[in-house]
């Protein structure tokens, strides 16, 4: 009976052409939707459209008079009513050109797909705008699905706390599909079948906002392949990907630019270009979530005299912040947002996420996540799942975990209300960063580091190292959290985690030339010391910040520290004395002063050599070497060097024998003894790579460089002094660019002058010892 209509008529005619709707759209002039229409009987085509649709079908004579004589019934039917339910979208929507680029992708080609249906789901934090984007997309792709829209809010996370059926959902799309009520089945999945059958060979558009979770969503996926069928949820339906093939989009916060340009749409234009610091600020605070930023925008709407920076300025000591960002709406009310997600968590998902407002800065890893809630790594790992999938932490691309500002604000606010244990949590985070911290330096140094006295706090989680390299990845990855950790702690029952950790990170920061890193630290325990009146720990903080200082030209500040220091030394034990001792011999090295170096770094030997500490000894038998060759006096230099070999190989000591390696080549390559010297320079920089120290590395290779030039080997000089540039510009040192300029000036020439080398030398003289 179809084929006998104008409609069916017309798609046998198309099918037989091999046309697909938007060929014969193109071919005839005719709009693609136009002659959708016609063909499911909703319309007919005026004489002028049929003669187009015609001539483009190339019809023969006969195919012409059947399709006209169809056109022109003697009582056309009404065309069914079609359902329109989409929300209206916002005027103000901004910014998403990516993720519209990419979803618009999805439904190119939509209706030429054989048996597929298109199913996306939109996943993001709470207020990131899932569904702003969700109705948007579909508005904006809506003449494609001729056969209109279906909407349901299925009230996944909502005030009232109850989810929609699907049952019931299934029940009102059928209503809009023109099904009677008494003809709806009773059954759910008898529904659901009804549905996907009214839908089949249709094209519609179908948005299931605000999912809980894919068993709420699967039975209302049409499964018809011109049908696309849009689900937003805060919950990662992955389900729905690996069983119904589902895109899934993860809709991140705006950038800076995208949430400028939504605050300006909302309170015009020329007040953010009027206030561009306030404005920048005031999306800063708002942590670039969308809810957040439209919120803080409709209260300035209200006040239009007020400035922007006031604005931001409020919002900044506004404590609890999310207290501003409030409505009499909980829909449009951030901390509620969040409390939905929050309600929907099992009880260890929901304490696990509390404890997390205790650890410092934005990104955290899964270690130091478990240690503060004091979970074991299993537990923590599945419990950080589970706030994945809800949306209420995000992972970064190294494999961290990322909690936004203001979601660590409800889960602060959270922690408080419920009374847990806050102290007993920051002590757990500390006291991971502080064994984990001794065990990484133990496993990089290669020598004697002495155990805590202390075990780990129960629920602390000790992470084996079986390489340096691993030691050395912790430390990037957690260095980020000890000094925001450190900065955050003030109580006075935890001050002594501001010295230990001091000292147990000062290696790697040495060996990475991470220098304003190091600058933070110490000052941090200085502080600490002075606050306790520990003059050991304050002998100690002050003589590492100076060393510190020294090594970035701070020379004024490192010498009123070496003041402090010795101030404490009648009061510091014999080995706190020593300690202190060399350090000021290392910053008077840094300043040149190397007669002073020497006499500070012989009374520190001489102590040294009462506590019976064979590696302590070489150590500083090796400061007073390099000492020595400074002053010229390279002889004696080799001498003491040599005496320090055996001790430190073997105590196991490889950074000191490295740099007693490096010692001994300088004072030889100033002997003349240039094959020696390149000899034990090499050897030097094989045990700088093997304890991962790039800092040292490039001192050795700059020294190792004006050993090869003055053999004649320029070549080898220039490759040595771009290594050293490619190292020290990893660790963001600007000695890179000095070291590039060594390579850069023998490409037109195989030899320096004397005088440049000895300058170079000095210049870049390493205060290792």
């Amino acid at each position: 009976m179809e084929q006998r209509t104008f409609g069916g008529l017309l798609r046998a005619a198309r099918e037989q052409a091999q046309l697909t709707l938007e060929g014969l759209a193109a071919a005839s002039g005719v709009s693609v939707r136009a002659i959708g229409d016609m063909e499911r009987g909703r319309s007919l085509p005026r004489r002028s459209t049929l003669n187009e649709l015609l001539d483009a079908l190339a019809l023969d004579e006969g195919g012409r008079r059947a399709l006209a004589a169809a056109a022109r019934p003697e009582s056309p039917r009404p065309a069914r009513q079609v359902p329109r339910q989409l929300p209206p979208g916002l005027r103000t929507f901004r910014g998403r050109a990516d993720v519209l680029a990419a979803v618009r992708r999805l439904t190119d080609g939509t209706g030429e797909r054989s048996g597929h249906a298109l199913v996306a789901v939109v996943g993001g934090m709470a207020g990131v705008g899932k569904t702003s984007l969700a109705v948007h997309w579909a508005h904006q792709v809506a003449d494609r699905f001729p056969d209109g829209q279906l909407y349901v809010n299925l009230r996944g996370f909502d005030p009232s706390g109850t989810a929609v059926d699907p049952g019931e959902a299934l029940a009102a799309f059928l209503a809009a599909l023109g099904v009677p009520g008494g003809s709806v089945p009773d059954g759910t999945e008898q529904r659901a079948a009804l549905f996907r059958a009214r839908l089949a060979g249709l094209r519609m558009i179908v948005l299931l906002d605000n999912a809980r979770d894919s068993q709420q969503v699967r039975q209302l996926l049409p499964n018809a392949p011109g049908c696309l069928t849009v689900v937003t949820s805060r919950t990662h339906l992955t389900a729905l990907a690996a069983a119904d093939e589902a895109h899934l989009v993860d809709l991140d916060l705006w950038t800076d630019a995208e949430a400028l340009d939504a605050l300006a749409a909302r309170i015009g234009p020329e007040r953010v270009a009027a206030e561009p610091a306030g404005a920048a600020a005031l999306v800063a605070l708002c942590g670039r979530l969308p809810l957040a930023v439209a919120i803080a925008a409709a209260h300035l709407a209200a006040q239009p005299a007020l400035g922007l920076g006031v604005a931001a300025d409020e919002l900044a000591h506004s404590r609890p912040r999310l207290d501003v960002l409030s409505t009499d709406d909980p829909h449009t009310d951030v901390r509620a947002a969040f409390s939905w997600s929050y309600e929907a968590l099992d009880p260890a998902a929901a304490r696990f996420f509390r404890h997390l407002t205790v650890l410092p800065g934005p990104a955290f890893s899964a270690e130091s996540a478990a240690s503060t809630a004091g979970e074991p790594m299993a537990t923590a790992r599945r419990l950080l799942r589970s706030l994945s999938t809800a949306s209420l932490l995000a992972r970064g691309m190294g494999g961290h975990f990322v909690l936004h500002d203001l979601v660590r604000e409800h889960a602060g606010d959270l922690l408080d209300r419920e009374r847990d244990d806050r102290f007993a949590a920051e002590l757990r985070l500390l006291d991971y960063l502080r064994h984990n911290a001794r065990g990484a330096v133990r496993a990089l140094e290669t020598r004697p580091v002495l155990e805590l006295e202390q075990p780990p706090t129960p629920g602390v989680v000790l992470v084996p190292f079986d390489s340096r390299e691993q030691a050395n990845a912790w430390f990037e990855q957690e260095v980020r959290t000890v000094l925001a950790a450190l900065r955050r702690t003030d109580d006075p029952r935890l001050l002594h985690f501001r010295l230990g950790l001091a000292r147990d990170c000062m290696p790697y920061f040495s060996a990475q030339g991470q220098w304003a890193n190091e600058i933070a630290m110490q000052r941090l325990g200085l502080d600490a010391a002075l606050l306790l009146d520990d003059p050991a720990a304050v002998g100690s903080a002050a003589a590492a910040l100076a060393r510190a200082l020294a090594e970035t030209g701070q020379g004024a500040e490192a010498d009123r520290l070496l003041g402090l220091v010795g101030h404490q030394l009648d009061r510091l034990p014999p080995l706190g004395r020593a300690d202190a001792l060399r350090s000021i011999g290392w910053v008077r090295g840094r300043q040149q002063r190397y007669e002073e170096a020497l006499d500070h770094a012989r009374r520190a030997l001489a102590i040294y050599r009462t506590l019976s500490n064979p590696n302590l000894v070489a150590r500083e038998l090796n400061a007073v070497g390099w000492y020595l060759a400074l002053l010229g006096r390279h002889r004696e230099a080799v001498a003491s060097c040599r005496e320090a070999l055996p001790l430190l190989q073997e105590t196991g000591n490889r950074f000191s024998e490295a740099a007693t390696r490096d010692s001994i080549g300088y004072a030889l390559y100033h002997l003349g003894e240039l094959h020696e010297a390149v000899g034990h320079f090499e050897l030097s920089l094989a045990l700088y790579e093997e304890v991962l120290d790039r800092y040292n590395q490039a001192e050795v290779l700059d020294h190792l460089a004006l050993a090869q030039r003055d053999l004649g080997d320029a070549g080898a000089a220039r490759e040595s002094w771009l290594r050293a540039a490619d190292l020290l510009g990893a660790i963001g040192s600007p000695r890179a660019a000095e070291m590039r300029s060594h390579a850069l000036a023998l490409a037109g020439r195989e030899t320096a002058s004397g005088a440049a080398a000895e300058a170079a030398a000095g210049r870049t003289s390493s205060g290792r010892p």
